[in-house]
């Protein structure tokens, strides 16, 4: 992929897909640059929640919690499809996977099962999070499926990278379960936009 977008080319590329996205208070600055680099960008990575209800959700994803400071995605995704923008640059979202997931995320090919972690995944991913439960019974409206295939097909395009620039956090770090009930099903879908 490559450098990362500006905040107004990233909130340009949501919104030529058709998105509905709120602006939360200084998005645009609020980061964990102080903590390393941001970029090059190697793609966009999806998350659930376990959580309930837009505002909890959005305030947890932009100014995390004790243990892990915000903030924690690029984006909110609401049931209800609309995008709440808490974060850019480098965000806490990714965990850390072993080199080999990074290589093959980089070269679009088949990803290996994630068994080490060595590799800082926050500088090359944008993060979207997904309020839902992630318990395989809360469930995904078909609006938020299309705001996610959309944000992801919006990143992965300025890119220039494909359907395999977008990943799940299971498969990017061992012991992660998350987007349970979405993601293997999204990357299927005959209209998805990223290829």
């Amino acid at each position: 992929m490559s450098s990362p977008m500006s905040a107004s080319t990233f909130l340009g590329a949501l919104a030529n897909e058709g998105l509905t996205v709120v602006q939360v208070g200084d998005w645009r600055t609020h980061n964990r640059n102080h903590k390393g680099p941001w970029g090059p960008v190697n793609g966009v990575m999806i998350h659930h929640t376990a959580t309930r209800g837009t505002e909890a959700t959005v305030r947890i994803g932009r100014d995390g919690h004790p243990e892990l400071p915000g903030s924690l995605c690029h984006g909110v995704i609401a049931k209800d499809g609309r995008i709440h923008l808490v974060g850019h640059g480098r965000t806490n979202h990714t965990g850390l996977p072993g080199d080999d997931v990074l290589r093959a995320v980089v070269a679009e090919k088949r990803l290996p099962s994630a068994n080490e972690a060595d590799t800082d995944g926050n500088r090359r991913f944008h993060g979207f999070k997904c309020v839902n439960l992630g318990d395989g019974e809360d469930p995904w409206p078909d609006v938020q499926l299309d705001a996610v295939e959309k944000a992801a097909a919006a990143i992965c395009r300025h890119h220039d990278g494909t359907s395999r620039s977008a990943i799940g956090n299971k498969e990017w770090q061992s012991g992660k379960v998350d987007p349970r009930g979405l993601h293997d099903g999204l990357r299927a879908r005959p209209e998805s936009a990223t290829g």
